[in-house]
């Protein structure tokens, strides 16, 4: 079983001799989120999409805008898990049980800061390259395990390794988080050959080490040797569900702003949660506020206060198995069937009439190749640095991306590292430039 007390650290990775436990401990997971908030990677968040295409006249979600709200939903549910759990067992009244609302805020703010440019897409263009296109032929030249990484491409493990990996000329431990936070934003606490055909893992074979660290110092339940697998830490189910609720409720409201979705439609949607006695007393409430938008905001501020409820609820009736390491599924789909079924309904029609929507497939498609063309050039010239314009791309990657390492595989690395940090903007941009569609004012 793991322990509370040893899965809530203040302990900071790469700053550990200068770890010291004391009462200001209780401020470091909230140090974790404002050291996020003043940070490059998560402001330019801002320019890379959510679902729909940016910029639009109509203001939608970006990645920052939806980290923030994940934020703060993360925040309430940790806040009510931590009260219902302290109620059940006093004695952890001298731990951090009751910061877990600012440790998982701080580990929502962060849990999107690995993806690249144009969303889900992006991710797909990047494996894909390697897996079926211009890139395999590297195949030979890398590890089985390096291979697995660029062939599972997946933001959540790149999020790991841009807050603890050291980039040229910068300090140890990446961004210093705790290790309680850092354990949280890990969704597939297992290596990328674990993967399987899906893509989906938490850590690069670069960060292995990394997490082994964090896992050991925190307790966390180690189910495979080689090639590793770990119990999630039990907060990583609290992030998730955060998440789980922000994505399918904003992309209702935001489909319903953009008019794919009716009113009707999106009312119907979202009072399905509740009640029929609790729906009379909503529609009461609409006779006050006449504004279709603030009908539906109100109605989708219900939907996650219950989802939040629910959730708390399915956390705290399954904390042992969760601290045993054998509860496996999302919390959202654990919820009470009422709420179950529309939250099924909702993503039934997201995936029918948001995701497959031409918009939407348009910037996947326009993503694709603009990833995929810069990946093309950009391996090109780490695996051909001799040649004069593979030395002109070298040239124009930042210091801090270790695009000159003697090894290949830190090269392609730090390939992924530059393209993945891009905004939607400044990677179409380059894509422009780079194909003489755009050049500089002379």
């Amino acid at each position: 079983m793991m322990n509370w007390k040893t899965l809530l650290s203040a302990k900071r990775f790469g700053m550990e001799e200068f770890h010291e436990e004391r009462q200001e401990n209780r401020s470091e997971f909230q140090r974790d989120y404002d050291r996020l908030i003043f940070s490059a990677p998560f402001r330019r968040l801002q320019n890379k999409t959510q679902v729909f295409p940016l910029p639009g006249s109509i203001f939608v979600h970006n990645r920052l805008t939806h980290s923030l709200e994940v934020s703060c939903v993360g925040r309430s549910l940790g806040n009510d898990v931590a009260k219902a759990l302290l109620e059940k067992q006093p004695d952890l009244q001298d731990s951090f049980l009751s910061e877990i609302g600012s440790i998982v805020s701080a580990a929502c703010l962060a849990h999107d800061l690995g993806n690249p440019p144009f969303g889900h897409s992006g991710e797909k263009a990047i494996a894909t390259f390697f897996s079926e296109g211009k890139g395999l032929p590297l195949k030979d030249k890398l590890t089985p395990m390096e291979w697995a990484d660029l062939t599972h491409f997946e933001g959540n493990a790149n999020a790991f390794r841009l807050l603890t990996h050291q980039f040229e000329g910068r300090r140890t431990g990446g961004f210093a988080m705790t290790y309680s936070t850092l354990a949280s934003i890990v969704k597939y606490p297992f290596s990328s050959s674990l993967a399987g055909k899906k893509p989906k893992f938490g850590f690069f074979v670069s960060e292995e080490d990394s997490f082994r660290r964090i896992a050991t110092e925190l307790g966390l339940i180690r189910l495979n040797e080689q090639p590793m697998k770990y119990a999630r830490h039990p907060l990583v189910y609290l992030v998730e569900a955060a998440d789980d609720i922000c994505y399918q409720m904003m992309d209702i409201e935001d489909a319903h702003k953009l008019k794919i979705l009716t009113n009707e439609e999106t009312k119907n949607l979202l009072l399905a949660y509740f009640s029929e006695e609790r729906q009379a007393h909503m529609q009461r409430t609409f006779a006050i506020v006449s504004d279709t938008n603030e009908q539906i905001a109100y109605l989708r501020s219900c939907v996650i206060g219950l989802l939040i409820k629910e959730c708390t609820q399915v956390f705290v009736e399954h904390e042992a198995e969760i601290l045993a390491g054998t509860f496996e599924q999302p919390l959202i789909k654990q919820i009470a069937e009422r709420p179950a079924q529309a939250y099924r309904e909702c993503a039934e029609v997201s995936l029918a009439k948001i995701y497959r929507s031409k918009d939407v497939l348009d910037i996947e498609l326009a993503g694709f190749r603009v990833i995929s063309t810069l990946l093309e050039l950009m391996i090109d010239a780490v695996t051909s640095p001799e040649k004069a314009y593979s030395q002109l791309l070298i040239n124009r990657v930042s210091g801090q991306y270790n695009i000159k390492s003697p090894e290949l595989s830190v090269r392609i690395q730090a390939v992924l590292d530059y393209i993945s940090g891009m905004t939607d903007i400044f990677a179409l941009d380059l894509y422009r430039k780079i194909n003489g569609n755009s050049l500089p004012a002379v």
